[in-house]
């Protein structure tokens, strides 16, 4: 459904005000996650080089650690390129109420299997 007239110069009004908030473009920017993945291939870019630059400069200089160190140093840069994790501690958490399924945490590989091995004995 298109917007009258009215709503339309309100939307355009509305938007040029929010356009002209510094504030506001700073905190959506900041929410943005391209934002946030671009200064991490930005960085990431930059740990490349210089770890290219240790190992370049270590081949020249023939001092072996250095050239090892320029290598883990680009390879950390694999660590910088990888989004932050959101919830670390693993576990669904409810958000203003409660849970109508409960949560269960599960075992290891291994408690799994004797588990199962347990059931399939029962049989």
């Amino acid at each position: 459904m298109p917007l009258s007239e009215h709503e339309q110069r309100l939307f355009e009004e509305i938007e040029r005000s929010l356009a002209d908030d510094p504030k506001f473009a700073s905190a959506v920017r900041a929410s943005d996650p391209r934002h946030h993945a671009k200064r991490r291939l930005v960085i990431a870019g930059l740990i490349v080089l210089a770890g290219l630059a240790l190992l370049v400069l270590g081949a020249v200089n023939r001092f072996i650690p250095l050239g090892v160190a320029g290598a883990v140093v680009m390879f950390g840069a694999l660590f910088v390129l990888r989004p932050p994790r959101r919830n670390r501690k693993g576990r669904l958490r409810s958000v203003g109420g409660t849970s109508s399924r409960k949560v269960s945490r599960r075992g290891s590989l291994a408690d799994r299997l004797e588990e199962r091995w347990r059931r399939r004995g029962l049989r």
